[in-house]
């Protein structure tokens, strides 16, 4: 766990999310070439932004963000939230998380998986009933709170678990694959809460495969490509790019060519 440990006085205490010079390579079967999945990846998040990872599938996106977690461990690198390591437990006290395929346990119900949110991080019992009630109403699953998840649809489900990533209030949210299993309104309903968060001065890193849900509400965006981050714009820089085809949209545009290596057609 050595390339995890961090010397916070050599960064800045301001930055959210800190990585330096990530690599992490994994073993493949035997005949095989171990894949790397990342590759000297380099990010910095300051507070209150909004920064959306898109890439093919493959690219890197969710081994940066597990690493940022500390579920793995880079083969070289640093890691931190708000200048805590991710192999401390505290560093996770910070955020909410919301993974690629949530796991919920089937015979809970939402209200009980808050509850038990809560009390993992040492909400007082005052602040829980109000917590939970919040939480239930921004995912929109109020009227559902006290069925068991074994019920719920692929769409319920993901609105639960971004519940519970979102019931204890964190300063900073990691969302991967937020819209994952959505039908247009509950895409909306989560690109509302990202804004809402986003206007509390939360700091938001997600990861997506819908672009023009990304372009519309990042403050900065980048391009994961076979473990690299090789390109990172904001919604400025794109409006000033050369008009894409009218088919696409700018980053869908500049997304196909960063990616293929030539002009959308």
């Amino acid at each position: 766990m050595a390339a995890m440990e961090l010397d916070t006085s050599a960064m800045s205490q301001t930055l959210e999310i800190f990585f330096s010079g990530v690599s992490k390579t994994f073993k493949s079967h035997i005949g095989r070439a171990p894949t790397r999945a990342l590759i000297d990846f380099s990010l910095e998040l300051t507070p209150g932004e909004v920064f959306g990872l898109i890439g093919k599938n493959g690219a890197g996106k969710s081994t940066a963000i597990k690493v940022l977690m500390g579920f793995l461990a880079p083969d070289s690198g640093r890691v931190a939230i708000k200048g805590i390591s991710p192999s401390r437990p505290e560093s996770r006290r910070l955020l909410g998380y919301l993974p690629e395929n949530p796991c919920l346990y089937d015979n809970l119900t939402a209200r009980e998986h808050l509850a038990f949110a809560l009390e993992c991080s040492g909400s007082s019992p005052v602040a829980e009933k109000k917590r939970i009630e919040k939480a239930l109403e921004q995912v929109d699953l109020a009227h559902a709170a006290d069925k068991p998840v074994r019920t719920y649809s692929k769409g319920m489900v993901q609105r639960a678990a971004l519940a519970f990533a979102l019931v204890h209030e964190p300063d900073i949210l990691v969302l991967d694959e937020p819209m994952s299993g959505l039908d247009p309104l509950g895409r909306q309903l989560v690109v509302d809460l990202i804004r809402e968060d986003h206007g509390l001065g939360h700091t938001i890193l997600f990861s997506s495969h819908i672009l023009t849900d990304v372009e519309r509400i990042c403050n900065r965006i980048g391009i994961l490509e076979q473990g690299r981050l090789c390109r990172t714009i904001t919604p400025a820089e794109l409006a000033g790019l050369p008009a894409p085809p009218a088919h696409l949209t700018p980053l869908e545009a500049l997304f196909l060519q960063t990616v293929t290596g030539r002009e959308a057609a």
